[in-house]
């Protein structure tokens, strides 16, 4: 909210007659991308009070970097990037950003990179070798200048994992078997000389204009004796499908401006102008500058802002009518909150589902004694830290308690139950419960 506070005292300071501190300036854009954190839609540099009246825009100052209005909170997640090696074990990382004024809430410190391995290819291309070339083929001509080739197997041995032998298979050379007449050929006609006239006129004969050709591809050989080409090598034509002369356009005056383009915040206003003072014509030239005018226009109003949720705050302790239930079989219940932050001028409130408040079913287990038994290995975990040397991951196995005495479905509407607090669990002895294994291939605190 420290945006809308400085509004605030701002407008206090110029009520009173007070000096008004002098407003920082910054370059306003009424479109903020949250996914990319990249700002658009440029509407120009007013104060940074003034563009922040809309808590969707954007702004940069001095430095450059854009920054949105709204008050702080997550970006998405980002698609893991790939991963750092091609073959065997390395790492994929992904982001997120807080956007926004103030800090945004991090109850569970995820932070804001995340890293976990991965395996494209579990095994490495290894390149294979050639056997000896083969017999050389049949010369590609009777006559004159052809040419032969020759193979080779990528066999010896064969490349495993996508590899592949280094070089070609196939090796050509020039054989020649005799002479033999060489009969004449046209090389391509060339292009197409320029009109002697742009435009026409009804006064004088159409202009022309001609292209060539040479007999050179091949030349007709003198011994033995080649054929000419067939043809003419000259070629003239008329230029009857010339445009009329062009007129060049010209601007209307300009019109009023129009309407700001927003109710509330900065927004912009316009003004037009048409090239039909003459149109061009022919093949005239436009009319130079612009359609349209922009300016800043500010309609001192704020923007409405929309509540968002605050993360919910833990769940309360489980219990059966202000009862304690502790280690009993009986179901009890609790109940955990979160707040509505930010709304302010006639924003929107938080969507109401699932609302302020959750309750749920539960059965209190803490510090109760009960046997259990060993789960599976979990997944491997993410890769901590994020970035740099000796990073590392981590799977375990937890000793899961009996619960078998309790009921999961509870009451005439079968609602799920849940277990609050951590039992005194029993299970056999195990040599074994965390697994740790380094990262491989992670990239370093500056490279990310």
């Amino acid at each position: 909210m420290l945006l809308w506070v400085v509004h605030t005292a701002l407008l206090s300071a110029r009520i009173s007659g007070g000096t008004t501190p002098k407003p920082q300036m910054v370059e306003c854009f009424s479109d903020f991308g949250v996914e990319s954190g990249s700002c658009s839609l440029l509407l120009g540099r007013v104060s940074l009070v003034d563009c922040c009246l809309n808590p969707r825009y954007g702004f940069q100052d001095d430095d450059g970097k854009c920054r949105s209005c709204r008050p702080a909170s997550w970006s998405e997640w980002s698609e893991w990037g790939h991963c750092t090696v091609s073959c065997l074990e390395g790492v994929r990382q992904r982001r997120r950003f807080c956007y926004g004024q103030g800090d945004c809430e991090d109850a569970e410190a995820l932070g804001i990179l995340q890293t976990q391995s991965c395996e494209d290819q579990a095994c490495c291309p290894q390149s294979g070798g050639w056997t000896e070339w083969g017999k050389w083929g049949a010369c590609s001509v009777t006559c004159q200048k052809g040419s032969r080739s020759r193979r080779r197997m990528c066999t010896e041995p064969p490349p495993i994992c996508g590899g592949s032998c280094e070089g070609e298979d196939t090796m050509t050379e020039e054989c020649d078997t005799g002479i033999c007449p060489v009969h004449g050929a046209w090389a391509k006609w060339s292009s197409w000389t320029h009109c002697s006239r742009s435009c026409l006129t009804h006064s004088m004969a159409l202009p022309t204009r001609h292209r060539t050709r040479n007999c050179t591809n091949p030349e007709p050989s003198d011994k033995p004796p080649g054929m000419p080409c067939p043809g003419q090598a000259l070629e003239e034509q008329d230029c009857n499908n010339l445009p009329a002369c062009p007129v060049d356009g010209g601007w209307t005056l300009w019109s009023m401006f129009s309407e700001c383009s927003v109710t509330c915040g900065v927004g912009q206003r316009v003004r037009l102008r048409q090239c039909t003072s003459p149109p061009p014509q022919y093949g005239g030239q436009d009319c130079p500058g612009d359609s349209v005018a922009r300016e800043l226009c500010n309609t001192r109003k704020h923007c409405p802002v929309d509540g968002l949720w605050s993360a919910w705050a833990p769940w309360s302790k489980c219990a059966r009518h202000s009862r304690n239930i502790t280690c009993k079989t009986y179901a009890g219940s609790q109940m955990r909150e979160r707040s509505c932050k930010f709304t302010a001028w006639e924003g929107k409130s938080c969507p109401e589902n699932p609302g302020i408040s959750e309750t749920r079913i539960c059965y209190d287990i803490s510090n109760c004694k009960m046997n259990g038994k060993w789960d599976e290995w979990s997944e491997w975990g993410l890769c901590k830290p994020s970035c740099g040397p000796g990073a590392q991951k981590t799977r375990m196995r937890t000793c899961q308690p009996d619960v078998s005495m309790y009921m999961m479905l509870v009451g005439s509407k079968r609602e799920q139950a849940y277990f609050s607090g951590k039992p005194l669990e029993s299970c056999p002895k195990l040599d074994e419960k965390v697994q740790t294994q380094a990262c491989l291939h992670v990239p370093s605190c500056m490279e990310s």
